[in-house]
């Protein structure tokens, strides 16, 4: 199945696909929008085109499990995007991939503006990889 990933940002949004198979996870971009809606339906239009199956979105609970405002802010995304292109959406947790994805970013050595560039996708392809492992390893379960 091919899946897309959302890293939802108020003013970058990261995006990362997968193959049918499911094996690798890549980045695509990254969506430089500060409209809400007009965000959703940029990320519509591209699942649309990658004629995605499905759309993860990362949902940034608290570090306690509790879901805050930020949490709330990515289900209506989530809920706007699903309206807007009529794929299936999930919200997956995402605590920790943005610190994940500065950790890897430090390891080959990103530093500067193409950092700031690219973090948004990295942790973007860390969200569907860590979904895709749940399916593979919850599938006939």
């Amino acid at each position: 199945m091919k899946i897309m990933s959302v890293d939802f940002g108020d003013s970058r949004t990261g995006i990362a696909v997968c193959d049918k198979s499911e094996l690798l996870a890549s980045p695509l971009t990254v969506i430089f929008e500060r409209n809400f809606d007009r965000c959703a339906d940029a990320v519509s239009r591209l699942a649309l085109k990658e004629k995605a199956e499905l759309i993860v979105v990362g949902y940034p609970k608290n570090m306690n499990s509790t879901v805050g405002e930020r949490a709330e802010k990515c289900i209506l995304f989530a809920e706007k995007v699903k309206e807007s292109c009529g794929i299936e959406t999930v919200m997956w947790d995402e605590r920790c991939t943005t610190v994940s994805a500065h950790n890897y970013l430090n390891e080959v050595n990103v530093r500067g503006k193409k950092r700031k560039n690219v973090v948004d996708e990295v942790a973007a392809v860390i969200i569907l990889e860590s979904y895709m492992g749940y399916r593979k390893n919850t599938a006939g379960k």
